[in-house]
């Protein structure tokens, strides 16, 4: 049962140490209807947020805990930022009583077991779990998300390439050619996380632009499977993802060919009148393209519609901050939905700029 939008939701954070974790606590911290009571970290027990996170000094007063000793069965919602496994193996326990559960890793997000085991390298211990959750973009979900207890939330990377593929894909149109879709996508390096690895050091990815992934990318199998649902037919993507330098941002750029039958339509209003109503995202007017610093710190994300010398090829730019819509931004606002609040509720937050 949905809690009226005057109600405090309980909050927990399972793994609050990393990138995804302290926006999480910046967005939660400002949000006027959630109260932090507890975020977990094994190896920072009793280390006070703040003393790690000096920008959270006077918004947020909790300490790490370890997950032992927080009450996470006593909280409203949990949001697991944590790696690939540790969701589906808690979230059983913490349904039992109630507690909703939003997962912005993986666990969640393929409801093919045999190609999440392929993809990332371990057995799948809660399908019946898997099989009730709901693909957490709000986009595309809105309905199911509203009456979901497990939301497994998507990939930076997919979240730009769905929302940029949508308006041409939906209720099985014949607009492009579904077969030779290109994804070419650039992220800032904190969507590799906080982890220590030599490939995101300063003198490693600064002053550097490279592609990864090449083999394959664990979001490819996510991002086509979630294309094959919205058209209802099979799908052939080309994913590129590249690391830029630079701290937090992501820009990609889809490539589409239209069908012979659909060159008279008008991409433009296609698009604006698909996200009419979507508040967090953006359609820009005919002729402009966005960049990543009009994201930044936001939880808009903007498109951009380019059709070159009106021929036969249709381009779409994408920008969002990885973080925000790519991740936490995202997480808070299936929350919202989850718990019958306005969609925008502690979302609100002006892209940041220069």
């Amino acid at each position: 049962m949905a809690q009226a939008s005057n109600s405090r939701i309980k909050v927990g954070i399972v793994g609050g140490t990393g990138y995804t974790g302290v926006e999480l606590l910046r967005l939660l911290s400002q949000h006027p209807n959630a109260e932090l009571v507890a975020i977990t970290s094994r190896k920072e027990d009793g280390l006070p947020v703040a003393d790690m996170y000096p920008n959270l000094r006077g918004h947020v007063d909790l300490a790490f805990s370890a997950p032992e000793k927080a009450r996470l069965t006593d909280c409203d919602v949990v949001f697991f930022a944590t790696p690939h496994g540790v969701a589906m193996a808690q979230a059983q326990e913490l349904l039992a009583t109630g507690t909703r559960v939003i997962d912005l890793a993986a666990d969640f997000r393929l409801q093919d077991t045999a190609v999440f085991e392929r993809w990332y390298k371990m057995p799948h211990s809660c399908p019946d779990v898997l099989a009730e959750s709901v693909y957490g973009l709000v986009e595309l979900n809105r309905e199911a998300i509203s009456k979901a207890r497990v939301i497994g939330n998507p990939g930076c990377y997919p979240t730009t390439v769905l929302l940029g593929l949508a308006p041409l894909l939906e209720g099985g149109k014949q607009l492009v050619d579904t077969q030779t879709l290109i994804a070419d996508c650039k992220s800032g390096v904190s969507g590799a996380g906080r982890k220590a690895e030599v490939a995101t050091l300063f003198s490693e990815a600064s002053d550097n632009f490279k592609a990864y992934g090449l083999p394959g990318h664990r979001h490819h199998p996510e991002i086509t499977a979630q294309l094959e649902k919205i058209s209802g037919g099979a799908v052939s993507l080309t994913f590129v993802p590249h690391l830029v330098p630079m701290i937090r941002g992501m820009f990609s750029t889809i490539y589409a060919r239209i069908q012979p039958g659909a060159r008279d339509t008008d991409f433009q209003a296609l698009f604006e009148q698909r996200y009419a109503d979507e508040r967090f995202v953006d359609v820009l007017p005919a002729g402009s393209a966005p960049e990543t610093r009009s994201v930044r710190g936001s939880n808009m994300l903007r498109i951009s519609v380019q059709r070159p010398n009106n021929g036969d090829l249709l381009i779409v730019l994408v920008v969002q901050d990885n973080l925000v819509k790519g991740a936490a931004g995202q997480a808070v606002q299936n929350m919202n939905l989850m718990f019958g609040l306005p969609e925008s509720a502690g979302l609100d937050q002006v892209a940041i700029l220069p």
